[in-house]
């Protein structure tokens, strides 16, 4: 089963964000989330906070935290900020603050063990047959 949790309009660069994503996308979250604490960049803590609510998500739908692992992690850009600054001569220079939406999605484990112990049975019985 898949469970997810995403956080929307985070005033944060999405390519900041991107950084930390491929550092974690192996581990296992709760391990994503102890790790998180101790990386010294702004988008850790958001990070961390949206993984671990994915993880209470999953514990309230019934799912044990051991089991699970990331189905995937996205990171997508959100609305732009544009503002400027006024420079000399009646000039105008752009500022540009971007913004990321992130999605994760969690799913436990033991359902690819099912899956594969199905493929498995089908492969014998499919030789049994012949």
């Amino acid at each position: 089963m898949q469970y997810t949790h995403s956080q929307k309009y985070i005033r944060m660069s999405p390519t900041k964000m991107r950084y930390l994503i491929f550092a974690i996308k192996k581990m296992v979250p709760t391990e994503a989330v102890e790790k998180l604490g101790l990386i010294n960049k702004a988008a850790s803590e958001v990070v961390r906070k949206t993984i671990a609510a994915a993880i209470a998500n999953a514990k309230v739908k019934g799912a044990d935290e051991k089991n699970l692992k990331f189905a995937s992690i996205a990171v997508g850009e959100g609305p732009r900020l544009k503002r400027g600054m006024a420079v000399s001569r009646g000039r105008w220079h752009p500022i540009v603050k971007k913004m990321s939406h992130l999605t994760i999605v969690l799913e436990t484990k033991k359902e690819e063990i099912k899956k594969e112990q199905v493929k498995k049975e089908v492969k014998k019985s499919k030789k049994i047959k012949k």
